[in-house]
């Protein structure tokens, strides 16, 4: 591995001195030691060949990792052919994981590193673009002579799900998928038209290689996502299990030139219910869209009343700032839309986040600050 970390230093200066023609630019970044990142529960700590510990980086709404923290995390081997500026994750990991002595002082601190789109990174034979969780494409980092990839996509490319705690700065990184396989799953934009299979929803044929039945038409199944994979595709991102869970409605449909699979379940919360509603493209299994709603929903009494002899306990700062950190990067100026209601019975915060080409509605109780409403979708569906 000491080879490997030399010959990407290297790359980082074929890198720069080709940067013109490859198209990579500088950016300020983060250092964030303060980000966490969870495995499955468990607080992992990165290091180099030095024993030195390497910290995220935070850029765009993206937390980046280095390309051989993740080669652990898979449990996959890592090279560098500087020849075709391409990076290999792939093959049982031969190499122990790395050890040292964790960095005590480090602080956030701002950065500068390359974006380089002309580095090709190959993950068990195959070369793999990455996207942010809005859908737009992530390009490979540089910084230090090393490679970073951004941590959601190469966890979503594990089949795991990744979610982001903004309260805590936690990534979390879950799921069922055992010794780091790589699936074919989340790691193409989603598009429209033909894919290679067929499919035939509400009179429409478009290829997405899975089975739709919608008003009696019923499509071929040749390929990549099952029902039963978007359905836990959703439990995961809920942070749910089937057995916590009543499906209301599985099925699929035609949409925008694609079939999406639409799926809705409820959970019981306390004194009421949550009702998940998700989207996720049938060719992909990306996520399109998703939102949950309070149903029967009892909040806690107490506060000072404003509105229907009823008052907030929760200001209209907090708020905001509960429903922001459900989206990493974004700020007050992206809330739109935003009052206190009174609405079954309770006061609530509603507003609207808009932010990366995404758009999100949310709920909060004014008297709990729970989020009991949150619907997101892309501004140009």
């Amino acid at each position: 591995m000491k080879k490997l970390v030399c010959t990407m230093a290297l790359a980082a200066l074929l890198c720069g001195a080709a940067g013109a023609a490859n198209g990579s630019y500088t950016v300020t970044a983060e250092l964030s030691p303060d980000v966490t990142v969870k495995i499955d529960g468990v607080e992992r700590v990165f290091y180099n060949v030095q024993g030195q510990e390497v910290h995220p980086i935070s850029y765009a709404g993206t937390t980046y990792v280095p390309i051989r923290s993740i080669g652990e995390l898979m449990d996959k081997n890592v090279n560098w052919d500087g020849t075709t500026n391409t990076a290999t994750i792939g093959g049982a990991r031969v190499t122990a994981d790395a050890t040292g002595t964790p960095d005590r002082n480090a602080v956030p601190q701002n950065i500068t590193m390359d974006i380089e789109p002309g580095i090709t990174i190959v993950i068990d034979g195959t070369a793999r673009t990455f996207y942010n969780v809005n859908g737009q494409k992530v390009d490979p980092a540089l910084y230090n002579g090393s490679i970073y990839l951004p941590i959601r996509a190469i966890g979503e490319i594990m089949g795991k799900t990744v979610s982001w705690d903004g309260a805590t700065q936690t990534v979390s990184i879950s799921g069922s998928t055992a010794g780091g396989q790589v699936t074919d799953f989340d790691t193409s934009n989603p598009s429209g038209g033909n894919t290679g299979n067929t499919g035939n929803v509400g009179g429409n044929t478009g290829n997405t290689g899975n089975t739709g039945n919608v008003g009696g038409n019923t499509g071929t199944t040749t390929g990549s996502v099952t029902l039963e994979q978007a359905k836990q595709t959703a439990l995961n991102h809920a942070g749910k299990t089937a057995s916590q869970v009543t499906f209301v409605k599985t099925k699929s449909d035609w949409e925008y030139g694609r079939t999406v699979y639409e799926i809705e379940f409820i959970y019981r919360s306390g004194t009421g219910y949550l009702e998940y509603d998700y989207e996720i493209d049938a060719s992909t299994g990306k996520i399109l869209s998703y939102d949950y709603d309070a149903e029967g929903y009892v909040p806690s009494t107490g506060g000072t009343g404003s509105i229907g002899g009823q008052t907030a306990s929760i200001s209209a700062d907090r708020a905001k700032q509960i429903a922001l950190a459900k989206v990493p990067g974004a700020s007050t100026a992206n809330i739109y839309e935003f009052k206190l209601d009174y609405d079954d019975g309770r006061l609530e915060y509603e507003g609207k986040i808009i932010y990366n080409t995404m758009e999100y509605e949310f709920s909060v109780d004014a008297t709990t600050g729970n989020i009991i409403g949150w619907d997101v979708e892309s501004i140009y569906d």
